[in-house]
């Protein structure tokens, strides 16, 4: 007898705005338990210094979690010049302290030139994986393993601001997908002769979602407790907030089409349909509702790369 799933079936992504000090995958655990779901992942994990964009993806979303970690980020970072630390972050043992002789011009120009494609290791204080392992506890034992070099691109890197009584500077960087950002503020540290720190990093966009539709793991928990003062049914005020799954797609090209063809495409056989299709993963509507992404098979035809399972109830085998 198959075993009977914890909690209730609930699709959808919630962009939680995770609070400091705790890690991603608490906040995850926290915001599944509020919802009681059945399942539940992140996309993109931020550290516990970190605050931000966190997308939760619910139920069938989990299947296009990839797409919100391939996407472009945007963060605000504060940083701390004249100390350098093990962790690139205030969570780290100060490693050198040096004084901050930097002029205004002198930091938009070492800035400025971290704008565009470049080649970055990843930090030791990583999620990254060698031989099963996260580097992050290499690092906490002393361990130094070899890491991969990977090609990052900043967009932009924008000065805000220079506290020149806390030797401060605030800037926003908008990059692409596993950026490091520490790696960034403690190389700017360096380029500057003083060396630097990150001491606030904020995640204000993942890929097209606005900061506006982010919700606190407090707000959550109030919604709940209001429902249950209501006495009504406790995913009311929460499902409220979930933002349809096909919305982490939005830079997949689309393809439409009919309800029949979308029932012979949900249970893996091709559709032939009189169009070019484009290469890569495509977001398949069939009258207009999202049922899954797809791709072209050797033949041209549409078939299925994830679909959704609900998609399957209603359908009826072709005689």
């Amino acid at each position: 007898m198959a075993k009977r799933s914890k909690g209730r079936p609930v699709d959808g992504i919630l962009l939680l705005n995770k609070p400091h000090g705790i890690s991603s995958n608490k906040a995850l655990q926290q915001a599944k338990g509020a919802y009681f779901a059945q399942k539940a992942g992140h996309t993109g994990a931020l550290d516990p210094l970190a605050t931000g964009m966190l997308p939760i993806c619910f139920g069938e979303a989990t299947k296009f979690t990839q797409f919100l970690l391939d996407t472009d980020k945007t963060y605000v970072v504060r940083a701390k010049l004249g100390e350098r630390t093990t962790t690139s972050d205030s969570d780290g043992e100060i490693v050198s302290t040096k004084d901050v002789n930097v002029t205004l011009e002198q930091l938009i120009k070492e800035i400025a030139a971290f704008v565009g494609e470049s080649d970055q290791y990843p930090s030791m204080y990583s999620a990254l994986k060698y031989q099963g392992r996260p580097l992050y506890k290499y690092a906490r034992e002393g361990i130094e393993v070899p890491r991969k070099c990977r090609k990052i691109n900043v967009f932009s890197l924008t000065f805000d601001e220079f506290d020149e009584q806390r030797n401060e500077i605030q800037m926003t960087a908008h990059v692409s997908k596993g950026t490091y950002i520490r790696t960034i503020v403690d190389d700017l540290g360096e380029n500057l002769g003083c060396g630097a720190h990150v001491i606030m990093l904020h995640r204000t966009a993942v890929g097209q979602y606005p900061a506006d539709k982010m919700v606190s793991l407090d707000e959550v928990e109030a919604l709940l407790a209001k429902a249950k003062s209501e006495e009504i049914v406790l995913s009311t005020y929460l499902d409220a907030l979930l933002l349809p799954i096909d919305t982490a797609l939005v830079d997949l090209p689309v393809v439409e089409i009919t309800k029949a063809q979308g029932s012979v495409f949900s249970h893996g056989q091709a559709v032939e349909l009189p169009i070019a299709l484009p290469d890569g993963s495509i977001k398949v509507l069939a009258d207009g509702v999202f049922i899954g992404t797809g791709e072209a098979n050797a033949n041209g035809h549409l078939k299925v790369k994830r679909g959704l399972a609900s998609q399957q109830d209603d359908y009826v085998k072709p005689e």
